[in-house]
């Protein structure tokens, strides 16, 4: 016997465990049963990609005991186990259950029930046994392996040791503190209270659940084994799809929308699928795994079935159950089979055409599912062409028009200008500073409406998609924006005629840190701005390109002058004064250095513009 201890993180998560911060204890067995439900399909699978694995797999099976003079709960399974490695690995050290993350978010929440949703969301259910249980020992083996046996009391180590006869599978002993009304601990030794909470959380596991009566009879099956995609959706609770979610998710919450499927003909399978209420805190990280769960006639094939759902709805949970696939395929094969490519064809469109009809049947949850997962799903509009109009009909998004609410395209369209040709946007980091850019200056005066992007992905799928409805989408900093009439754009001719020698002079002055120097359209308070060519990279993604290692030509901008400002009609008129423009040339600087100050870029060279600007504003006084 080996006696080691828990990493300090997991001391203190089993602390929480022990002195009991969840109100609703029961969750302690659903957590069992679907660990043992996991280890079951997991030994199932492996049978069947390994044909040299010896297992027993006539008899598939969970079963709860209860030992009231001993007052012990054991949850058992026949399936997977795990070696001696594993134990550590998964039960000693949690290691891959984010205990640092889980215990920041359990300090900074108030809310019990909120707290309570956060045993799942961090996949750490194991633990929960410590709210009921004094001690807790699990004897286990894998098929390949000797048996171990690993225990503890929760205060910070644990004991392990080999047990070479330990049967197949995994058996989690209880040793059950007294039923406290007070503290809502219950009776878990009542086969009712155990048959109560397997029907609540447990029913539609397909693997029997078995449990001897109060008078030692022959055990019985006390669940209904009953897939819920195979049953009709009028006998199907709200309850019973929410319980499920959380069986396939391992997220306490409730799902926002759950999406029935059945297809019949050459090709049939059934679909229950579930759209979180709120994003994982995985969404974004490399690591993280995807897809729904595959079955074929009822038989659990694989998790996380990739092929099934692409990138972008990575957040989408559930299960389809399909009737003609072979029971040995793998993913290598699923990549190159048509009817796998269909059905992903097929489920996307539905779950596209589900958001859709929330916008208009349930706008609340349309807005949660924007929020959590907007960003997401945007990635579509680079990945997925073939739904490009889909998701942009879904598609919402912060504008000038509303500082509260965000707008559809569609919402957008219907509110532009007659004469308006395009969807104007700016993308940037937050819209605060989108809001106060001077790009955004000409149309707001002419009342025009600007979407403002500021997700990270922004910045590449509106060079990738051409327009929506006819309307094509126009950055406001980069290119000519058209706002000008007939009348207008006369007398801008004539000015530019005016300031054309004064423009040579700044181009050739800036030359090093501009393309251009030209009258601008789009300011009205603001001196100068600085904008792209209409296919120029963004300074965003200019970035965003040089972080990940890619090396770029620089790319020089146009610098936009306002031609009624009192400080460039100055600049000018100083020009046609003197022949000495050295002082002129600084002064050029300045006025390029708060441009890109203006809209949140940097400086080239920030001590020579603090030194140049000091001594300016030294000559000033």
């Amino acid at each position: 016997m080996e006696t080691l201890e828990f990493q300090s993180e997991a001391r203190q998560l089993l602390q929480l465990m022990i002195h009991s911060i969840y109100s609703n204890k029961d969750t302690f067995l659903r957590e069992l049963v679907s660990n043992a439900s996991d280890a079951l399909d997991k030994l199932r699978l492996e049978t069947f990609r390994d044909k040299d694995l010896v297992a027993d797999t006539s008899d598939l099976h969970i079963a709860i005991e209860v030992d009231r003079d001993r007052r012990t709960l054991t949850v058992r399974d026949n399936g997977i186990g795990m070696t001696r490695d594993d134990v550590v690995s998964l039960i000693g050290t949690i290691a891959k259950s984010g205990t640092a993350e889980f215990l920041q978010k359990l300090a900074e929440t108030k809310d019990a029930a909120a707290s309570q949703d956060l045993i799942g969301q961090f996949g750490i259910g194991f633990y929960s046994t410590f709210m009921v249980a004094d001690k807790v020992t699990l004897v286990t083996r894998h098929p390949r392996a000797e048996g171990v046996r690993w225990e503890s009391t929760g205060e910070g180590t644990y004991t392990i040791e080999d047990v070479p006869d330990a049967p197949q599978g995994t058996a989690v002993t209880l040793h059950l503190k007294p039923a406290d009304e007070e503290d809502r601990l219950a009776d878990y030794t009542s086969t009712a209270k155990i048959t109560e909470i397997v029907k609540r959380y447990a029913d539609f596991i397909t693997w029997p659940i078995r449990m001897a009566t109060e008078d030692g009879a022959e055990p019985t099956v006390i669940n209904s084994r009953k897939a819920l995609w195979a049953r009709p959706s009028s006998e199907v609770t709200e309850d019973e799809y929410a319980e499920f979610y959380r069986h396939v998710s391992h997220d306490w919450n409730k799902p926002l929308e759950t999406i029935r499927m059945q297809a019949e003909g050459t090709f049939e399978y059934q679909a229950l699928l579930f759209i979180p209420a709120q994003a994982p805190l995985d969404l974004f990280m490399r690591e993280r795994k995807r897809g729904v769960q595959l079955y074929v006639k009822r038989v659990f094939i694989m998790d996380d079935c990739e092929e099934l759902m692409p990138e972008y709805l990575r957040f989408v949970k559930g299960v389809v159950d399909a009737q003609d696939l072979s029971l040995n395929v793998s993913r290598e094969i699923l990549q190159q089979d048509r009817q796998i490519q269909l059905m992903r064809k097929r489920l996307v469109k539905k779950v596209l055409s589900t958001v859709k009809s929330l916008m208009t049947d349930k706008p609340e949850s349309y807005a949660t599912f924007w929020r959590e997962f907007g960003a997401a799903v945007k990635e579509g509009l680079l990945s997925d062409p073939e739904n490009r109009d889909a998701i942009l009909a879904i598609a919402s998004f912060d504008s000038t028009d509303d500082a509260e609410r965000q707008t559809t395209l569609a919402q957008y369209v219907e509110r532009m200008k007659e004469d308006q040709q395009d969807i104007y946007y700016m993308t940037g980091d937050s819209r605060a500073k989108v809001e106060h850019s001077p790009h955004l200056e000409a149309l707001r005066a002419k009342g025009f409406e600007v979407l403002i992007l500021t997700d990270p992905i922004d910045e590449m799928w509106v060079d990738a998609v051409s327009g929506f409805e006819g309307k094509q989408f126009r950055s406001v900093a980069k290119g000519q924006v058209d706002l000008e009439s007939e009348e207008e754009k006369a007398e801008a001719e004539d000015r530019r005629k005016d300031f054309a020698d004064f423009l040579a002079w700044m181009t050739t002055t800036l030359a090093e840190r501009v393309k251009e120097v030209r009258l601008s359209t789009r300011l009205t308070t603001s001196p100068a701005c600085v904008v792209g060519d209409a296919h120029d990279l963004t300074p965003t993604l200019e970035k965003m390109y040089r972080a990940m290692g890619q090396e770029l030509p620089p790319v020089k901008r146009i610098l936009e002058l306002n031609p009624n400002h009192p400080l460039v009609a100055g600049l000018r008129a100083a020009f046609d004064e003197r022949e000495d423009r050295t002082a002129l040339a600084e002064t050029a600087e300045l006025v390029h250095g708060m441009a890109l100050l203006a809209e949140g870029g940097d400086l080239p060279d920030a001590s020579r513009f603090v030194r140049v600007l000091s001594d300016h504003l030294q000559r000033g006084l």
